[in-house]
């Protein structure tokens, strides 16, 4: 069917089709990624926090998200309105630069779908999943889309006023989730056995391949944020490969260093920091600077992962050390390595700019973090108050896939405590229960 809008561009809707597809690839990625993470009891309940994500945050994002993030300012920088509240009032012909309007808020749906997503890794295994189901349309709402509003949004305080760089979700997406994550595990106190108990990944294999899933669906989420098919889309492009590639090496320096030996899940989290840090940056910055970001981003997160047990925070699945301090990495190192010719304008301290572009980009990161926490914990501590967020105590040794979902993830011929099945779809939830089934 013929575009009948003027201005769509049909090269650019093609790229931003297919970068969207991308994107949303990323959040199934993350859920084989910290599957493989967690032990096996919960392999399962960590796949559906994050599937039913897509679900709960496209439904708020429909409703009221999307103009509330890219709608016209009407709180001094800090919110859209409602004018498209249900997205009213935008249909096939509407355009947002070359590309229709739809597209463009479908594309920033996926990005605000992982951005909930990612904060189940740092609480897995101990979360209600029926509490997860409350916070994350609650969350998306109050965190996510404000913080997007500023940083993309039409009159965003930190787009307009304070003239930070932030390409393609450095503060949205990283900072906040890792921010976030941060005074969720605080909110449910750490997992039965921390700093006593083997916590060890399951199944390297699958955290692997969740890995490969992130980083191909990366390119969509970096090069795609060009929301073009030309030059600064194939610089994010390749400043994205680059910088995961160096973020893998310096992990796993630092692993052969530190500890004698490269491992699986470093190379896996290293790529990973790497393409974290690479995230508000790749638009920015030169080939140069994307290689030393990454290798900044592997090198540091690597030990950031192991202040939890210093500072008793149960951030299960390296949130806080990955997704916070590489998106903190890769913002300011903006303020360092920023270059004209990508920019258009800001040049960082290396380049000429001096300290202002630093100065902007730490503000930023000190917004949008602070807050992030600040509301994430009061939603957190509501949540437990009213309804419990932490998981019952026998739930939790037994295990959530169990215990939540009635599955278990690689006991295939079995469902439950030993039913055959096909015997039945519930299982009892109780030993009494159980006897009972069991009689009849």
């Amino acid at each position: 069917m013929p575009l009948a809008a003027q201005g769509i561009d049909t090269g650019d809707t093609a790229w931003l089709l297919a970068a969207t597809a991308l994107v949303l690839l990323m959040t199934p990625g993350l859920a084989l990624f910290y599957g493989g993470m967690v032990r096996t009891k919960s392999v399962l309940n960590m796949l559906m926090m994050s599937f039913v994500s897509i679900a709960l945050v496209t439904v708020v994002w429909l409703a009221a998200g999307y103009s509330l993030a890219f709608g016209d300012d009407i709180g001094g920088g800090l919110i859209g309105g409602l004018k498209h509240a249900g997205m009213s009032g935008l249909g096939p012909d509407s355009v947002h630069g070359t590309v229709p309007t739809l597209l463009f808020a479908t594309f920033q749906l996926t990005f605000a779908i992982i951005t909930a997503a990612l904060i189940s890794g740092a609480i897995a295994d101990r979360a209600k999943f029926g509490a997860w189901l409350v916070f994350v349309p609650v969350w998306a709402l109050l965190v996510y889309v404000p913080v997007a509003h500023w940083v993309w949004g039409p009159g965003g305080w930190i787009l307009d006023r304070l003239g930070a760089l932030d390409f393609a979700g450095g503060l949205p997406v990283e900072i906040t989730s890792g921010a976030s994550g941060l005074a969720l595990a605080l909110v449910l106190g750490p997992r039965l056995g921390f700093k006593k108990d083997a916590m060890r990944p399951h199944n390297l294999p699958m955290v692997m391949m969740g890995a490969g899933l992130l980083w191909f669906g990366w390119f969509g989420f970096n090069a795609g944020s060009a929301l073009g098919a030309n030059g600064l889309a194939a610089a994010a492009f390749l400043n994205t490969l680059a910088a995961g590639c160096t973020g893998l090496l310096g992990w796993l320096f630092v692993e052969q260093r530190r500890d004698g030996h490269p491992t699986t899940l470093g190379a896996a989290s290293g790529a990973v920091a790497g393409l974290v840090a690479i995230t508000p940056s790749c638009g920015s910055v030169s080939l140069l600077g994307a290689l030393v970001v990454g290798l900044a981003a592997g090198v540091v997160c690597s030990y950031a992962v192991g202040w939890k047990f210093r500072l008793n925070y149960d951030d299960s699945l390296d949130v806080v050390g990955v997704h916070l301090v590489g998106g903190v990495i890769g913002t300011l190192l903006i303020g360092v390595f920023a270059e004209k010719a990508m920019t258009g304008g800001a040049e960082g301290l290396l380049y000429g700019g001096g300290l202002a572009q630093l100065g902007r980009q730490l503000v930023a990161v000190a917004a949008v973090g602070t807050y992030a926490f600040v509301l994430t914990y009061g939603i957190g501590k509501l949540i437990d108050r009213t309804m419990g967020f932490r998981a019952d105590e026998e739930h939790e040794h037994t295990g959530l896939d169990l215990t939540v979902h009635a599955e278990t993830a690689y006991d295939h011929g079995v469902l439950g405590h030993g039913a055959p099945v096909g015997a039945s779809s519930v299982i009892p939830s109780t030993p009494s229960d159980q006897k009972a089934k069991t009689q009849a």
